[in-house]
């Protein structure tokens, strides 16, 4: 009797301490659950004063205030739902508590000095990921594309066709684009570094960037004209670090001063000074039937510094199409290349250039590339 009494005993102990522990469990998961909730609305993202300049834009955004009512905050789009992606996210945002604790975007010229830098972290976050935070809301298979704007029911079907994510073309929509210069120049550095070790016994080549060219390989003081990024030459011969090359292109009849990549497109190859024009050589003569424009095949043979020269035009195209991916698909999306003929887009990357922090030049190549892949060029012609 005794015996049971204890074991009874012993029992009823083991279940209340069953049930303590349960009610602990619950407590702490309880506990744990309410701290990272509270630590992921957007009353404690905001809470730093580092966070002013970040909630002024986002407040600015269509995911802050927009027709239908509907708000994403901020951990909406920077903490992912799956558990484990969720639980090392909350563990990698101890940095931003050491950077808040050390000072690091305390001021607003920290703040953008940064900006790219944390911007490129967020993106890459996102595009591995497959815009994940961004899904849990949009989804193409939702989408009632007719009913979009007219510029969404251009670029979704593209973007969908070529497999893009959510944050190749919307990487603007809730914060101020960073200042993107330094990967234009990143990238530019890079071209040229490919173009030095171009092997001599390239035959065709193209120029990395607008490139002055003289009709002597003696006399390099003053340039007989420029050849714009991306025109293709062919080479004649190799004279120390100068190559001599043939360009080809095509003038408009009563236009001297240059001659283009194709006839009866204005895409720029040359521009010709005064000694330039009297060496030009006519190769034959035609005259549109829809507009009746006379156009020459003309050629040009040039002297050229060989280390602006490169042998894979693709490396200038994947270099323009970086930029173009950095500073125009924040507003614009993925905007097809033959959306626009090649004159058309002309006044394209003219109207928006002010708005890129593009340096004169790379608009010239990124101008070179859009056109060169226009609706109106044939598939030989776009390589």
């Amino acid at each position: 009797m005794n015996n049971q009494k204890r074991f009874s005993g012993r029992r009823r102990g083991w279940l209340w301490l069953l049930l303590l522990g349960a009610i602990l469990g619950a407590v702490l998961l309880a506990g744990t659950a309410t701290v990272m909730h509270k630590t992921s609305d957007t009353e404690f993202c905001v809470s730093c004063h580092t966070m002013q300049q970040p909630l002024a834009e986002y407040q600015g955004s269509v995911h802050f205030q927009n027709p239908k009512g509907i708000r994403a905050e901020c951990a909406d789009c920077h903490v992912p739902h799956q558990p484990l992606d969720y639980l090392t996210t909350k563990i990698g945002a101890l940095k931003d508590v050491w950077g808040e604790m050390t000072g690091k975007i305390d001021t607003p010229e920290k703040y953008e000095a940064h900006k790219l830098a944390m911007a490129q972290s967020v993106w890459d976050t996102l595009k591995k990921n497959d815009s994940a935070t961004c899904r849990s809301c949009h989804d193409y298979k939702a989408m009632d594309i007719l009913a979009q704007s007219p510029e969404a029911r251009q670029q979704h079907p593209v973007a969908i066709k070529e497999g893009e994510t959510c944050i190749d073309c919307h990487k603007g929509v809730a914060h101020i684009l960073p200042n993107m210069s330094s990967l234009a120049a990143a990238g530019a550095s890079e071209l040229a570094s490919a173009a030095a070790k171009t092997p001599d016994s390239a035959t065709t080549l193209y120029t990395i960037e607008t490139q002055p060219f003289f009709l002597s390989a003696q006399d390099t003081r003053h340039s007989a004209g420029n050849l714009m990024p991306s025109t293709e030459v062919q080479v004649v011969k190799h004279d120390g670090d100068m190559v001599q090359a043939d360009v080809k292109g095509w003038q408009q009849d009563g236009v001297a001063e240059a001659f283009y990549a194709a006839q009866g497109k204005r895409i720029l190859s040359v521009l010709l000074g005064d000694d330039a024009r009297k060496q030009l050589k006519t190769l034959s003569t035609i005259t549109d039937k829809e507009t009746g424009q006379v156009w020459h095949e003309v050629a040009l043979q040039v002297w050229l510094p060989k280390k602006n020269l490169i042998d894979d035009q693709q490396k200038i195209w994947r270099y323009a199409s970086d930029m173009m991916s950095s500073n125009c698909t924040g507003c614009h999306g993925l905007t097809a290349l033959d959306r626009f003929n090649a004159n058309q887009w002309i006044g394209v990357v003219k109207g928006m250039a002010g708005r890129t922090s593009l340096s004169q030049e790379q608009i010239r190549v990124l101008t070179q590339y859009v056109q060169k892949h226009a609706s109106d060029m044939n598939s030989a012609q776009k390589q």
